[in-house]
């Protein structure tokens, strides 16, 4: 595993958990439209379609916006760069949730034109497949201890090796290493325990998130709803998931 990052693998059992599911679906006849019945090789254009313009999305705009030291707009063929100045592979670092939603929106809306397909139901299925897929991210996250959260005293507290480090003679700092037991006498430097937030989103954004998705299939009274769905409730857990993750240092 020395060149493949945790978060690289979890991608791979997020596209393959995706597939499986629009596979699942396809056999139940959910992507079929009067005259039209769609084949295995239907699903995986689609598919790969999707997934090709979701990691450009996901990248461009990783380097474009939120990267803040400008060095992508100044030298934009970096953008697909895998090695640093070093020459040193570090494959495709940074990768945008928000960019990688609008550019496989786009792959899928491109596709189901071109293939004249409905395409709100197709979206709707792709609504279906995405949050297990999304769990797969975020233990990615974790396990690379990145995106953690804020500092906090609750015994599921967890220390981020990479996390900021404060002076042991602050009072705020001995307040909570007294209130969980941490025995900091002996450091300069303190890294507290935080809320593992990128847990919290592959529990909720993703399982969570999912099982009301695939409740309400059935139950659907027109294609789009299941977009709506997801859109709405994605939106409601992150709000409420982001009180308990750490800013992005440049946010300030």
């Amino acid at each position: 595993l020395g060149l493949l990052r945790w978060y690289g693998l979890m991608y791979i059992f997020a596209f393959g958990t995706a597939y499986f599911i629009l596979s699942k679906l396809r056999k139940e006849g959910e992507l079929d439209s009067p005259g039209q019945t769609t084949t295995d090789d239907d699903l995986f254009s689609f598919f790969g379609f999707g997934v090709l313009f979701l990691l450009l999305g996901a990248r461009i705009f990783s380097a474009l916006v939120y990267d803040t030291s400008g060095l992508y707009r100044q030298k934009p063929w970096l953008i697909f760069w895998p090695f640093n100045e070093a020459g040193q592979f570090t494959g495709l670092a940074g990768m945008s949730f928000h960019g990688g939603v609008i550019g496989g929106l786009l792959g899928m809306v491109i596709w189901c034109l071109t293939h004249k397909r409905p395409l709100w139901k197709w979206i709707d299925a792709m609504a279906v497949a995405i949050p297990l897929g999304y769990t797969f991210g975020r233990i990615g996250n974790f396990l690379n201890g990145e995106l953690y959260g804020r500092i906090t005293t609750m015994p599921w507290g967890v220390v981020f090796p990479d996390a900021e480090k404060f002076s042991s003679s602050l009072p705020w700092v001995k307040e909570i290493a007294a209130k969980i037991g941490m025995n900091i006498s002996n450091m300069s430097l303190v890294n507290l325990p935080r809320h593992p937030s990128q847990l919290y989103e592959a529990f909720f954004e993703g399982i969570v998130f999912w099982a009301i998705i695939w409740l309400c299939i059935k139950h659907k009274k027109f294609d789009g709803t299941l977009a709506c769905i997801y859109t709405g409730c994605y939106g409601i857990f992150r709000f409420i998931i982001e009180y308990f993750r750490e800013p992005d240092a440049d946010i300030g």
